[in-house]
């Protein structure tokens, strides 16, 4: 039942418009790519699908960049009230910050660029990763850090080449966690992006016009966004159950 979506929206997308309303041919029917062909082709769905990625990508970078070293310090240095306002901000709407965003993007040029698009989307991606971190950093204990301070290695150098490997499941978990988000994320993307950045979550709005909507394509364009999120979760998985879990149990 729970994979019934999906396999709907993949067998639409293998289906002409008409067979799509069809009941007698929800599972038999003549499979077609050509609206697979359509969504590259007639809709160039190929700009917004590198927009997304790069997107995504330098949004996750610099998000980890920034977020794991600010973990690290509040879970270590017990910051709660760091990470409380951390939490404030998360537990804020996006949309609450996105005529402020838009005001200021526009007044210094920046409307419409990929530099306004990974800022916006790196509001909601901090957090997470702060958030997940923490109980993993948390369940670390001390005693690794001052074994490699022993050994010669300063707190910055124990924390490179001790704790991040040791801390590997919990980084996944919100690589891919924010990943997706970004991915995902509709609201920033219609408002601030232009039709050179905008990613796929605005780009499938193109099969839908005043007369008729695109159905085949529209799955098909589904599929396209979709799968390669399954994939990387289905890969990785495990990291994600691991990390998840990091810091649940103690002692």
């Amino acid at each position: 039942m729970v994979a019934f979506p999906f396999i709907y929206m993949v067998l639409s997308s293998l289906k002409n418009n008409v067979d799509i309303f069809n009941p007698a041919k929800t599972f038999h029917f003549i499979p077609t790519i050509k609206n697979y062909i359509a969504v590259f082709n007639r809709y160039n769905f190929g700009r917004p699908l590198l927009n997304t990625i790069w997107i995504s990508a330098s949004s996750t970078f610099f998000s980890l960049i920034l977020g794991v070293p600010a973990a690290y310090a509040i879970a270590r240095y017990k910051q709660r009230t760091f990470s409380t306002a951390i939490l404030a901000i998360r537990v804020i709407p996006g949309i609450a910050f996105l005529v402020p965003w838009y005001l200021i993007f526009t007044r210094i040029g920046l409307s419409g660029s990929y530099t306004s698009l990974i800022l916006c989307q790196m509001l909601i991606s901090l957090p997470y990763i702060v958030w997940i971190m923490i109980p993993t950093f948390e369940a670390l204990p001390r005693e690794l850090e001052e074994s490699a301070k022993v050994d010669g290695c300063i707190t910055i150098t124990a924390f490179f080449r001790i704790l991040l490997p040791v801390s590997l499941p919990g980084l996944i978990t919100a690589t891919i966690l924010v990943f997706i988000a970004a991915w995902n994320n509709f609201l920033f993307g219609m408002i601030l992006g232009s039709a050179t950045t905008k990613p796929l979550a605005v780009a499938i709005l193109g099969f839908i016009s005043n007369n008729d909507v695109n159905w085949g394509g529209l799955m098909a364009a589904c599929c396209v966004i979709t799968f390669p999120v399954i994939v990387i979760t289905l890969i990785l998985q495990k990291y994600i159950i691991a990390g998840l879990t990091a810091g649940a149990v103690k002692g």
